[in-house]
This record gives structure tokens, C-alpha cells and sequence, in this order.
């Protein structure tokens, strides 16, 4: 298996909406990004998969190496080998990829966010350097669109802790600000014993609005010039924007299911997205 087969293996069985953005992209772009997502699953595996903390952070430390002997031009794993030829022409930073790591790091120091700035800092590793890096493979010829690429990987973040906030509390993480728990009185207990309610009703309700307002904020910074360029994150916030509607018909309750569209669904919304430009 090549590392291009082995990466594009990963992304097709993670099940992920971005799959459906990467299909149409020209084939060097689409292998590009398609090896950074598969960098960031691997990084993310290494601490979701392993029960064993000093382990994983032994993995972790293994992918600083990799990603620093990616830039020396010696990576030994397929995903760095397969994203290795893409770093100078598309001109992706070690310090994002490094940035990544860090955000995993996180995950396993800590499992709560006292407010939200806390816990955008905590998105801004994991979800908008995702962003940035993206951004700079789909092509940019303005540097605002950048700052665009930033506040929609934490919209897509958001909508992620939004979507699995049953999922993050049957394994001990709870992602939703402790200063908003106490807002609403919602308790960690109703999170972590899966206690619907309409206090936690009005809880969802705020993310809701709020990533909402994200996404919005993230499109009137794209500039007109990078819109077509940037096609790919404008299908992927179709499809979550969408979910998070779905979330709000189904009155929030995420708390005993996962919310999620179609296959046939997220490839219409990309397809729409695409054909209006």
C-alpha cells in the first residue's frame, strides 16, 4: 500500500463530512489535504485508542520526531511520507503541526474548561490551525482569508463538542464551560448521567446560537477573491451548519444519540455548495 493509498484509506474509514469536500478538489490538492486529515486522525487516535496516559504520551512525543523528520525530508511513517512532498509548495508550518500534537496533549491534562476563552484556547489548537492549514492548500492569495480559516475551524470545533457532548461524558470529558454549566444549572452529574432536561435544552440552545454566530462571523472575513479557492470549507459548513439544525429540531438531545446526515444528504449539500461557487 502506498502512502497516498494508506491515507486515503484512513479518511474514507473515519466516516468524516470533510471526505465529501475533498472530492472535489484537483487530484494534488486532494491528496494533500487528504494526508493532513489523515495526520490529524492518527494524532487523535493515539490519545481516543490508548487506555494507558504514559503511553500515549509516549506516541504523541514519537509524532513531534516524525513531523520534524517530515521537514528534514526523512519521515518514516506513510502519513508524513505522503504529506511530506506538500509542506514547502503549499507552504505548511511545523509550528501548526506541532500545534496539533499540542492540542491532543491537552486531552489528556485535562478533561474540563473553566470558560470559554479556555476553551477556545483549547480549540484553536485542535480545529483552527486544522483551519489555517487547510486554507493554505486549498490556495489563498489574500492573507485575511487565513484569519477566515481560523474562526471556521472553531466553528466546526463547536459544532463537534456540541454534536458528541453525550459521547465526551461516557468518557469522562465535558467540553461545555464550567462558568456555562453553572449559567444554565446544569450540573456535570445531568451531563455524565445523561439527564435531559429544559434547563440543558436552554444550555444547547447557547452553543447553538453561538456557533452559529461563529460560522457567520468566519464568512464576512473571506474575501470575494479566495471564495472559489475555498469551496471545500464553505461544503463542510453546509453539512455541519445542517447538523446543527437537526440537533436543534430533535430538541438537543445528544445526551443518549450522536446526530448525523446521510451519506447520499452530505454529498448533496457539498454538491450544492460547489455548483453555486
Amino acid at each position: 500500500m502506498s502512502p497516498d493509498d494508506y491515507c486515503q484509506q484512513k479518511t474514507v474509514q473515519s466516516g468524516s463530512s470533510f471526505y465529501y469536500s475533498f472530492l472535489f478538489l484537483q487530484p494534488e490538492r486532494r491528496r494533500a489535504i487528504t494526508a493532513l486529515y489523515a495526520f490529524c486522525r492518527e494524532v487523535d487516535d493515539t490519545v481516543d485508542e490508548c487506555t494507558d496516559q504514559s503511553i500515549a504520551r509516549i506516541k504523541l512525543a514519537w509524532w513531534r520526531t516524525e513531523v520534524s523528520a517530515a521537514y528534514q525530508g526523512t519521515p518514516t511513517h506513510p502519513v508524513m511520507q505522503a504529506l511530506q512532498p506538500y509542506l514547502e509548495p503549499y507552504r505548511l508550518q511545523e509550528k501548526h503541526l506541532q500545534a496539533i500534537i499540542d492540542g491532543m496533549e491537552m486531552d489528556l491534562d485535562q478533561t474540563r474548561y473553566l470558560d470559554f476563552p479556555a476553551l477556545q484556547r483549547y480549540c484553536w489548537h485542535v480545529a483552527s490551525v486544522v483551519g489555517i492549514l487547510s486554507a493554505s492548500i486549498f490556495g489563498t492569495s489574500n492573507a485575511q482569508t487565513l484569519a477566515y480559516a481560523e474562526k471556521l475551524g472553531l466553528a466546526f470545533q463547536l459544532t463537534n463538542i456540541i454534536r458528541d457532548v453525550g459521547e465526551d461524558a461516557r468518557k469522562g470529558r465535558i467540553y461545555l464551560p464550567v462558568s456555562e454549566l453553572q449559567q444554565f444549572n446544569v450540573t456535570a452529574a445531568d451531563l455524565l448521567n445523561a439527564r435531559h432536561s429544559e434547563r440543558f435544552e436552554n444550555l444547547m440552545r447557547f452553543q447553538v446560537e453561538r456557533a452559529q454566530k461563529v460560522y457567520d462571523e468566519a464568512f464576512a472575513l473571506l474575501p470575494k477573491e479566495d471564495r472559489r479557492a475555498q469551496r471545500p470549507g464553505l461544503m463542510m459548513a453546509a453539512i455541519y451548519r445542517t447538523v446543527l439544525g437537526e440537533i436543534e429540531r430533535d430538541s438537543y438531545r445528544v445526551l443518549t444519540q450522536r446526530i448525523s446526515l446521510t451519506p447520499i444528504r452530505k454529498l448533496w449539500l457539498a454538491w450544492k455548495t460547489y455548483v453555486r461557487g
